[in-house]
């Protein structure tokens, strides 16, 4: 009788664990964090709406797009922008509403470049790279969150990333003053698009287990980032590949 009474309870707990989300989580903190998960991809999808919005205006609104190319100064604030925008955003992100405007600001000017970027691409091309970005990222997710349940940990990739990432925007500047062939550029940007792929699965797994409840606004911020600059690696790599 109590030996069938324990092997219930041990029944009950295995039930429990394998609906958390990673080894050793409580109900109730699994409980939350499931809602802040979600808080975050509601953000995240927000940020991507007005994104496809402000994009397709860029692209298809002769007037707009006519400002952004014949006024490069206009283009690179609205490049310099988001750049500015991350410190207040930073500092910021847990006051209501403060950190929403801030947030939109910086997804509506990099929306601005994003549509300059496509306005110059053949629209196959941006396309294909729409639907292989997505592909990237449901897999890279989903591997993500099944990867975390079995106890896996991905902290590690947090300096190679790092340092990948320095490498890369430093051969970036210094591709400014001496620009790298078709090949090169198709090059660096399949590098690119490992890096940020590798920053999916990184920044997935701290929005799991590391982020706090609080940080939603950076969290989607980080995320946003990864995926918006997975597109734009691929974009490069199809339109070198496509010349």
């Amino acid at each position: 009788m109590f030996g069938f009474e324990r092997v219930n309870a041990k029944e009950e707990d295995i039930d429990l664990e394998s609906g958390t989300l990673y080894p050793g989580l409580s109900y109730g903190e699994n409980q939350l964090r499931w809602g802040f998960i979600q808080k975050v991809y509601g953000i995240l999808a927000a940020q991507f709406i007005l994104t496809t919005i402000v994009s397709s205006i860029t692209v298809l609104y002769s007037p707009v797009n006519e400002l952004l190319r014949e006024n490069s100064g206009v283009l690179v604030f609205f490049a310099i922008l988001p750049l500015i925008l991350l410190w207040p955003m930073y500092v910021y992100q847990q006051k209501h509403p403060i950190n929403l405007v801030i947030l939109g600001g910086f997804t509506l000017s990099l929306s601005l470049t994003v549509g300059m970027s496509c306005a110059n691409t053949e629209g196959r091309i941006v396309l294909e790279a729409l639907i292989l970005t997505s592909a990237v990222v449901f897999s890279l997710t989903g591997y993500t969150f099944w990867a975390a349940k079995k106890g896996k940990d991905f902290s590690y990739m947090g300096p190679i990333l790092f340092t990948s990432l320095f490498v890369l925007v430093l051969t970036g500047f210094i591709q400014m003053f001496f620009p790298l062939g078709s090949t090169s550029t198709a090059i660096y940007g399949a590098i690119s698009a490992i890096i940020f792929s590798g920053y999916i699965v990184y920044d997935t797994d701290n929005l799991i287990k590391r982020f706090t409840y609080d940080e939603y606004i950076w969290a989607s911020v980080t995320l946003y980032l990864d995926i918006l600059n997975l597109f734009l690696a691929i974009l490069r790599v199809l339109r070198q590949g496509d010349n």
